[in-house]
C-alpha cells in the first residue's frame, strides 16, 4: 500500500477508512517529518483508537468523526492532496466485538452498523423487510445462488435476534458447503452491505476522491470482495479512458482522461503479510494517479 501511494516529505494525505490508525501512522512515518495526514472514521469507537496510535504525531494527524462520503465537506481547507486511502470493509475492533454483531464466531446482536447512530440494523432487514426483498439482497449483494431457500428458512424462523440464530437457521437450510467456509458467511455480508449501503458509499466517493487530489496524486483503494473491487475497476478504466459528454471540461471528454491505471492487475498479499495477517487473503489493492487536464489539451 504504502509503495503505491508514495508518501513524501511534506505531502498531504487523506485516509477516509482510519479504523485503529495503522495505516495512517505508517503514512505518516514515511512522509516524516512534514507530512500531514486527515483520518475520517464514522465508528466512535475506533476513531477514539486511532487518536491513541496517532498521538506521537502530534498535529500533524487530525481526526473526524465522519463518513468518508462527507470526504469533500471535511477536507475544505486542506485540499488538494497528494494521496487518498480507502481500506474498504471491517476493521478488526468491529470484527472482534460480538456487540457489533458482525460475526457469528461469537454471539451477538443482529446489528452491523459501522456508525452506531444509524437507524438501520440487521434486525430490522431480517424480521421486517419482505422475504423476496430479502432475498435480492443475498443473491446481488452476498452472491448468494440459494439465497430464495435462505430467506423462506429466515421467515419461518422469526423473529431472529442474535448472530447466532441467524447462522443456525441459514446452516440448517441449505447444509455445510464444499468450499469450507461457514454456510452463513455471505449472508452476513450481503446484509452488512445492506445495512450501511456500502456500495453506493463507495460509488460516491470515488468521484469526490479523484476532485481532492492534485495532478499527480494517488487514490489507493482495498477491497474485500469482488462487488466492490468490479465497482472501483470499471471506475478507474472509465475515468482513464476519458468518458465523453462532460462540457464543464476544458477540453471535451473523449480527450481529458483523468487518471491513470498504475497497475493493471489488482495488487495481492504476500505470503509473509498473509503469515501475520489472515484476513488480507481476500484483499485487493487497486493504485489509480491522478492527470492533469492540460496534458490533454488539443488545439
Amino acid at each position: 500500500m504504502l509503495a503505491g501511494l508514495q508518501p513524501r516529505d511534506g505531502g498531504k494525505y487523506i485516509d477516509g477508512t482510519l479504523g485503529a490508525g495503522g495505516h495512517a501512522a505508517a503514512i505518516l512515518r514515511q512522509s516524516a517529518p512534514g507530512g500531514q495526514l486527515l483520518g475520517l472514521d464514522c465508528d466512535p469507537a475506533a476513531l477514539a483508537a486511532a487518536r491513541q496510535t496517532l498521538a506521537p504525531f502530534g498535529r500533524r494527524a487530525v481526526v473526524r468523526l465522519a463518513s468518508y462520503v462527507e470526504m469533500e465537506e471535511v477536507a475544505a481547507g486542506f485540499v488538494p492532496v497528494d494521496g487518498i486511502l480507502l481500506d474498504l470493509g471491517l476493521s478488526s475492533l468491529q470484527l472482534a466485538d460480538p456487540a457489533r454483531g458482525f460475526a457469528f464466531q461469537a454471539n451477538g446482536p443482529l446489528d452491523m452498523r459501522f456508525n452506531p447512530q444509524s437507524n438501520l440494523t440487521a434486525a430490522e432487514i431480517v424480521n421486517q423487510w419482505p422475504l423476496d426483498e430479502l432475498a435480492d439482497i443475498f443473491f446481488r449483494y452476498g452472491e448468494e445462488r440459494q439465497s430464495r431457500k435462505i430467506a423462506q428458512a429466515i421467515g419461518a424462523a422469526r423473529p431472529l435476534q442474535t448472530t447466532g440464530e441467524l447462522a443456525e437457521v441459514v446452516a440448517r437450510a441449505i447444509g455445510r458447503r464444499h468450499d469450507k467456509i461457514h454456510p452463513a458467511t455471505r449472508v452476513f455480508q450481503a446484509l452488512r452491505i445492506a445495512v450501511n449501503g456500502e456500495l453506493e458509499a463507495v460509488q460516491a466517493v470515488l468521484p469526490k476522491s479523484v476532485r481532492l487530489l492534485r495532478p499527480g496524486g494517488r487514490l489507493a483503494v482495498i477491497s474485500f470482495h469482488s462487488l466492490e473491487d468490479r465497482l472501483i475497476k470499471n471506475f478507474i478504466r472509465s475515468r482513464a479512458r476519458g468518458p465523453v459528454d462532460d462540457p464543464t471540461l476544458p477540453v471535451p471528454r473523449a480527450f481529458a482522461p483523468d487518471l491513470m491505471e498504475v497497475s493493471r492487475k489488482p495488487i495481492v498479499a504476500a505470503e509473509d503479510e498473509l503469515a501475520r495477517n489472515p484476513r488480507a487473503r481476500s484483499a485487493k489493492l487497486r493504485i489509480a494517479e491522478k492527470l492533469a487536464w492540460e496534458t490533454f489539451a488539443v488545439a
